[in-house]
C-alpha cells in the first residue's frame, strides 16, 4: 500500500511535468521520445511508465531485498519456490493517462508460488487505494485515510448486471472480443469500458460494477485487482500465473449471485475460450 501510494503521487506529478496540458502538443514541452509503442502502434508506453517501474523496483529492493519482481516494462527474474514475487504494473491504463482520461492506476501484487497473497491498486487521479491480503478481506482507503470494507454487490439477476470489460490491441483479438460482447450485451443491464483492468476489478470489489471479464491480460494486470475482488466476495477466474497477454486467457470477477449464470452465458458465446 505504501509503495503503491508513493508511486501514484509520482505518476500524478510527472504527467504535468512531462506532457504539460496536452500529451499530443509538443509545444507544451513533451519530448518526442516521451511516448513509444509496444505490441502494436496503438499500445503506448510513456517515459512515466518506465520511470515509475524503476521507482517501485528501487523501493521494493529497500523494503524487501530478498524478493523478486516481475514488471510490465522490465520483465523479471525467475520465480523462486516459496518466495515472494512482486507483480508490478506502473501505470495500468496508459492510454487513459496519455489522453488525460481520469482512470489509471498503479498496481502492485505479491505472489507466492503463483498465488496472490497481497495486493494494492492506487487510483492515481482520485487518490484512493484498494488493498487486500489473502484471507483478510478487502478495503478501500480514501485520501483522508478513511477505511471502507469492500463487498461485491448482492445482485442475483444477470439481466440487471453492470458488466465491465476491455479489449486487446491486436485487430484479430478485438474482432473476436467484439463478437463475444455483441452476444453478451443483450443479456445484461449494460457494459462499461473504463480502460484499466486493475480498476475494473476493484470496481467489482467496491460494488461499482457487478462483474468484469477480459481476455488477454498479463499477470501485472490482475495480480492485485483479482485478489481484491476475491477478498470482497466475488467469484474470480484468472489465467495461469506464467501466462502472457498473447495467450488470450480469460480473467473474470463476478458478484457471487450472478457468477454461475454469467459464466454460462459467456460459455455459450465462446467467451471461456482463449481469444
Amino acid at each position: 500500500m505504501t509503495v503503491a501510494r508513493e508511486a501514484a503521487h509520482r505518476v500524478a506529478s510527472r504527467r504535468a511535468e512531462v506532457f504539460g496540458a496536452n500529451a499530443f502538443d509538443q509545444s507544451e514541452g513533451a519530448a518526442p521520445e516521451a511516448v513509444t509503442t509496444k505490441s502494436t502502434p496503438t499500445d503506448p508506453v510513456t517515459v512515466v511508465d518506465t520511470e515509475t517501474e524503476r521507482f517501485v523496483r528501487d523501493r521494493l529492493a529497500e523494503l524487501r531485498p530478498d524478493d523478486t519482481v516481475l514488471g510490465e516494462e522490465f520483465g523479471g527474474e525467475d520465480e523462486q519456490p516459496g518466495a515472494v514475487r512482486w507483480i508490478v504494473d506502473p501505470i495500468d491504463g496508459t492510454v487513459n493517462f496519455l489522453y488525460g482520461v481520469p482512470a489509471y492506476a498503479v498496481s502492485i501484487g505479491a505472489q507466492v508460488d503463483g498465488v496472490s497473497v497481497a495486493g494494492a491498486v492506487a487510483d492515481v487521479v482520485h487518490g484512493t487505494v484498494y488493498a487486500a491480503a489473502l484471507g483478510a478481506g478487502a478495503r478501500e482507503i480514501a485520501p483522508d485515510g478513511a477505511l471502507r470494507e469492500l463487498r461485491a454487490n448482492p445482485i442475483t439477476d444477470p439481466a440487471l448486471a453492470l458488466v465491465a470489460t476491455g479489449f486487446g490491441y491486436a485487430r484479430e483479438r478485438r474482432e473476436k472480443q467484439g463478437r463475444v460482447l455483441a452476444e453478451l450485451l443483450p443479456q445484461v443491464r449494460d457494459v462499461r469500458r473504463i480502460g484499466s483492468a486493475a480498476l475494473d476489478l476493484c470496481m467489482v470489489a467496491a460494488g461499482r460494477a457487478d462483474a468484469h471479464y477480459e481476455h488477454g491480460l498479463s499477470p501485472w494486470d490482475w495480480a492485485a485487482g483479482a485478489l481484491i475482488a476475491q477478498e470482497a466476495g466475488a467469484r474470480v477466474i484468472v489465467p495461469r500465473p506464467d501466462s502472457s497477454s498473447a495467450d488470450g486467457a480469460l480473467t473474470l470477477a463476478a458478484a457471487p449471485g450472478i457468477a454461475d449464470r454469467l459464466i454460462a452465458a459467456l460459455a455459450a458465446v465462446g467467451g471461456l475460450q482463449n481469444l
